[in-house]
């Protein structure tokens, strides 16, 4: 009978300090698990504040206005743009015509009348 009273106490200690011990990892576990949460709220508050300043610098104000200043570009006008063809040969530009000279001693037209309202 003593045996197998020693045999239970041995059986129960081994019980007892086996629990001690998964209790031990358990605990670690879920302060790693917490820590791991509060890094990814970290990370995601990080990404959404860097796609908000993402968004500001690329409006379209501003990457024209950095084009003007630093790049020296300007906007296109017809008399500005070259036309290339597919052998590589540039397209002359198409100027738009020039006013006719007024003949020398030649009026201007006169504007029509207005009638004011009674």
């Amino acid at each position: 009978m003593v045996r197998l009273n020693l045999l239970l106490l041995l059986a129960v200690l081994a019980s007892a300090i086996y629990l001690v011990h998964t209790q031990y990892l358990s605990r670690q576990l879920f302060t790693e698990l917490h820590r791991v949460q509060s890094e990814t709220r970290r990370l995601e508050l990080e990404r959404d504040r860097l796609e908000v300043e993402k968004r500001a610098q690329a409006t379209p104000l501003r990457v024209e206005r950095l084009a003007k200043e630093q790049l020296k570009m300007r906007t296109t006008t017809p008399a500005i743009t070259q036309y290339v063809r597919a052998d590589g040969t540039v397209i002359p530009a198409i100027a738009a015509p020039a006013p006719a000279p007024a003949a020398p001693g030649a009026r201007p037209a006169a504007a029509p009348a207005r009638r004011s309202a009674p």
